[in-house]
């Protein structure tokens, strides 16, 4: 079975027009890089487990967010590794600054015998859509188209 995993997308509507939640990974690889290295909040999906359920869990351990409400499935995208990512829209909104992540341990620099702690995510932003397609991995992209597409047949109606 291919490599599978969930996230959720976060979206709010306001005068700039509908902005999506997306974070940036952390650690020393990705510290120098912007475009095209943000996502949706996202992680591997467990054995059985169901993919909401995992969508739920892996934006806890990225942001501290307990999120729930009328989740929306959005088409699963394989990415450009192979990967398959299973993704939800929920129209909410939170303080990017307050995001609380999880952490992973490598040894840095490499092959120096020295493990470091990193977290997963080492910040969170809102972007409009135009930015956000500049910002988001290449293999997210039609996530936004779909966000946009939602929220322009359902204006001012929470989706």
């Amino acid at each position: 079975m291919s490599r599978q995993s969930a996230g959720i997308l976060l979206f709010r509507r306001g005068e700039r027009g509908t902005e999506v939640l997306l974070v940036h990974p952390g650690g020393p690889f990705w510290r120098n890089k912007d475009k095209g290295a943000w996502s949706i909040p996202k992680g591997e999906l467990q054995p059985g487990e169901d993919p909401l359920e995992a969508a739920r869990r892996e934006v806890r351990e990225e942001t501290g967010l307990e999120l729930d409400g009328d989740f929306v499935a959005l088409t699963p995208r394989k990415q450009p590794g192979g990967k398959t990512v299973h993704a939800w829209a929920l129209e909410g909104d939170c303080d990017p600054a307050a995001i609380v992540s999880n952490s992973f341990t490598m040894e840095w620099p490499p092959k120096s015998g020295r493990l470091q702690e990193f977290p997963e995510v080492d910040r969170a932003a809102w972007f409009d859509l135009a930015t956000a397609r500049e910002k988001i991995h290449k293999g997210q992209i039609s996530f936004l188209d779909e966000i946009a597409s939602l929220t322009a047949t359902s204006p001012g109606k929470r989706v």
